[in-house]
């Protein structure tokens, strides 16, 4: 296993530890990462972030990543609350002074030029003291994109876009003279950005991409490959996070850690823990919203089985179709170990009561995973 504090940047930044399995907290700037209208789901409460965010140091987590949302999921109301979202890149900032934890901004590709967003990453990686890292997202969300008036590309071209907006931001994070540069979709001239990131070569890149163009990318700029994991088959968990570190090695010569997305929901027992699922995803789901989503994704009930498609529906609402850490300590514990051993580097965890769930795995899960040797006591 690579010790990732042989990288410069872990002198700062926690995400390069030596913890075999390193865990984050997600969404919680915005609604969190549920569709659920249960009234102990966040609601981009800045009080509920200071705490939480608190609360996972606590827990000795890594990371701290919002997403970024700019209108909700059903058309004709885009003032629904799945678009309730704090700025990604101002909540990092304020939320790096409340908490030791690498903390990241989410941004959409076309949302923002990269001389901007070069500037606002070299001040936040200087505000929080080196602990910054950027979650890239090619884009995906027509709504939102027509409301910037940026075109929805086809999937190549949304990574070619994202592939020469990355570079521009290395130019500017690395560069103290000014330069050109004349891409298919940015042109710059005489380009400079001061002051430079703490993290030398750059702050890390978070990305998520599961098909082959997106892999591609992923193993050529990221620091941190994103990635849904789909099966509970521990083999083929490890062939899917081999093919990413294999690529990236051997294609551009670059280790990169792979980390996935978990909900959780933790119980005193088993049926404790799936009476709390079923409370916020069947009693108080949101199917408005999923109904939205997948509209947007151009998901039909007609191209799977019922019995795939409701299973599909179930973990967009519980969690956004993330791995499921659901039942008692030890459960989540042995599900944990078993990502461990299937090459997941790095957990993104998301609850429907942030504060109640956190405490939660500090006084149970946090323990059992010192123990069982994935984690620091």
């Amino acid at each position: 296993m690579k010790s990732w504090k042989d990288d410069p940047r872990a002198d700062t930044n926690p995400i390069f530890n030596d913890n075999p399995l390193k865990l984050g907290v997600f969404g919680l700037n915005g609604i969190g990462n549920n569709m659920s209208n249960a009234p102990e789901t966040p609601d981009a409460d800045w009080d509920e972030s200071v705490l939480v965010s608190k609360l996972a140091e606590d827990a000795g987590f890594e990371a701290n990543v919002p997403y970024s949302r700019w209108r909700g999921y059903i058309e004709e109301e885009p003032a629904h609350r799945s678009g309730l979202a704090m700025d990604s890149y101002t909540w990092a900032a304020a939320t790096s002074q409340v908490t030791r934890s690498a903390v990241f901004a989410t941004s959409h590709v076309p949302t923002i030029h990269p001389i901007a967003a070069a500037k606002q990453c070299a001040t936040i990686d200087r505000i929080s003291g080196g602990r910054f890292g950027l979650n890239v997202v090619a884009g995906w969300n027509k709504p939102e994109l027509d409301m910037f008036g940026a075109a929805m590309k086809d999937h190549h071209d949304r990574y070619a876009q994202a592939a020469e907006w990355i570079e521009i931001l290395r130019e500017l994070w690395s560069r103290d003279d000014t330069f050109d540069f004349e891409g298919t979709y940015y042109t710059i001239r005489k380009g400079i950005s001061l002051p430079k990131p703490i993290q030398k070569p750059f702050p890390p890149i978070m990305n998520a991409g599961g098909s082959d163009r997106g892999r591609e990318f992923a193993a050529k700029y990221s620091d941190m490959a994103f990635v849904i994991v789909r099966s509970d088959d521990v083999d083929q968990m490890r062939q899917e996070t081999d093919l990413y570190r294999r690529l990236a090695r051997e294609e551009y010569g670059r280790d990169l850690q792979v980390w996935t997305l978990a909900y959780v929901v933790q119980g005193d027992t088993e049926q404790d823990a799936r009476d709390r699922l079923d409370y916020y995803v069947v009693e108080h789901g949101d199917d408005r919203a999923l109904d939205g989503f997948m509209k947007m994704h151009n998901m039909h009930s007609q191209l799977m089985p019922k019995d795939v498609m409701e299973m599909m529906k179930f973990r967009l609402k519980a969690g956004h179709g993330g791995y499921e850490l659901v039942g008692t300590a030890d459960q989540i514990t042995a599900r944990l170990e078993k990502l461990s051993q299937g090459g997941i580097d790095g957990v993104l965890l998301s609850w429907f009561s942030y504060e109640d769930g956190v405490k939660r795995w500090i006084r149970d899960v946090k323990p059992q995973l010192a123990q069982a040797g994935l984690r620091a006591g």
